[in-house]
């Protein structure tokens, strides 16, 4: 059944036609790319390497059938949540992903756990909301910098930043509702007012 839906969800995406759709999602990755600290080609990366982790998940019926996993790649740091039956399912999936091209890092966050519900991972999309939000509405603080992603209420932070930012954003994630713990999986930079 996931292998079907993830076969549509591919094949709608690339139907795409027309360009107004291709002129939306331009300008929208356009106002992304301008806040991120990473090069467009970088980012372009990131996706594709994204898109190759899936397919190598996707490819492994074991991992697949068996397990619960996102893959998010920034700067070419791929961070492993979700959820697998059995450590052995979760050290392959860490090597299917250490196997693609332009990895530099794999963060295996994989909890051995039967995968959560439906209502757990719209709780997730709506914890990372939160986060978002509070990040947006903290005076002085650069929320386009950090990626967050939520897993069973634990919060992960990725992104290029300065100590000081990654400390600040740690800080708003920890005071939201719902977030059971912050997990940092930064690249600290020197701090350009230094």
């Amino acid at each position: 059944m996931r292998k079907l839906a993830l076969l549509l969800l591919l094949v709608s995406c690339f139907s795409m036609t027309g360009c107004a759709g291709l002129m939306v999602a331009g300008a929208g990755a356009g106002a992304v790319a301008s806040q991120d600290r990473r090069t467009v080609p970088t980012q372009l990366e990131d996706q594709n390497i994204e898109i190759k982790t899936i397919a190598a998940l996707f490819e492994n019926d074991e991992i697949w059938a068996d397990t619960n996993i996102e893959a998010v790649s920034y700067n070419a740091t791929v961070l492993l949540v979700g959820q697998a039956p059995t450590a052995s399912l979760k050290q392959q999936a860490k090597k299917e992903v250490e196997s693609i091209a332009n990895v530099k890092k794999v963060y295996n966050q994989i909890r051995i756990a039967a995968p959560i519900s439906f209502f757990a991972r719209r709780n997730d999309e709506f914890v990372t909301s939160k986060v978002k939000s509070s990040m947006i509405f903290t005076e002085n603080f650069p929320s386009g910098k950090v990626k967050v992603v939520t897993e069973n209420n634990e919060v992960f932070l990725l992104g290029l930043v300065t100590k000081a930012e990654a400390d600040k954003a740690v800080e708003i994630a920890r005071n939201v509702d719902g977030v059971s713990r912050v997990i940092k999986v930064f690249e600290i930079i020197e701090d350009e007012n230094e």
